[in-house]
């Protein structure tokens, strides 16, 4: 049976709310504003100019951020997001670890270099870090940290590990797509179809559009159970949405 490899592009969150285009010009700084009123405004627009790839006003800002208060770690945080983001890996790694030198229980400037650490596949560097990240109780996005160091350990073939962080990913966000899934993925590789269903069937009601790699689970269970009719309908729905997937392309040339 074949077994698809995890995707890594849609693992992580990194928590730095880049989207959406700048509509508040920088007039409405007033001199009169606190300093941490100036500097969590300058790295609003740094990380918006980031979401934007206007490169040379996120810097600007940086800078001027820099200047407000010189040894904060949340601006050496947006400074390797942004040194990330133009492909500047060795400056983003330096500004990563100064970040979290300065605030070690810094857990959002952690998370995100474990995402750096793991789209570099550097799974077990990234795993460290998670497991700190894990330990903040107080950290408001804990659930996707556990799925985080969930598919750290699914590449480090960590079947186990991979298993317990994404249940208490689930004993947070019972609804959370991409540990129902993984949760899915893991049941079906251990034999236990029944199982590996009811997560795939659970996470179907959760989405309006589902992942290629939810399709892909929900065909191979199908065709272990038996159910042609289910399987013809998710093969279906593969092709229609995802064509140049990768588990299109291995259901069209070992399955058919």
């Amino acid at each position: 049976m074949k077994i698809i490899p995890i995707a890594i592009g849609l693992l992580f969150f990194i928590q730095i709310s880049l989207s959406g285009c700048v509509t508040t010009e920088e007039s409405s700084y007033s001199s009169h504003s606190t300093e941490k009123n100036a500097l969590e405004q300058r790295l609003t627009l740094a990380r918006r100019y980031i979401g934007d790839s206007n490169w040379d006003d996120a810097k600007r800002n940086l800078k001027l951020a820099m200047e407000i208060r010189p040894n904060d770690p949340e601006v050496y945080e947006v400074y390797a997001l942004f040194h990330q983001s133009t492909g500047e890996h060795d400056l983003a790694e330096e500004y990563f670890l100064e970040s979290i030198k300065l605030r070690p229980d810094f857990s959002r400037a952690r998370n995100n270099y474990a995402a750096f650490l793991y789209m570099q596949n550097r799974y077990e560097e990234a795993r460290v870090q998670l497991l700190e990240v894990t330990s903040d109780a107080l950290y408001s996005a804990r659930p996707q940290a556990f799925i985080n160091l969930g598919m750290c350990q699914l590449n480090l073939d960590d079947r186990a590990g991979a298993k317990r962080s994404f249940k208490k990913a689930l004993l947070m966000d019972s609804d959370n797509v991409l540990a129902l899934v993984e949760m899915g993925h893991i049941a079906y590789e251990q034999g236990e179809l029944k199982e590996a269903w009811r997560y795939f069937e659970t996470q179907r009601s959760s989405v309006t559009r589902q992942s290629s790699r939810a399709l892909w689970l929900g065909i191979i269970v199908s065709r272990k159970l038996g159910d042609l009719d289910s399987e013809a309908s998710l093969s279906l729905m593969l092709k229609s949405l995802y064509p140049d997937s990768m588990e299109y392309q291995v259901y069209s040339r070992e399955w058919k």
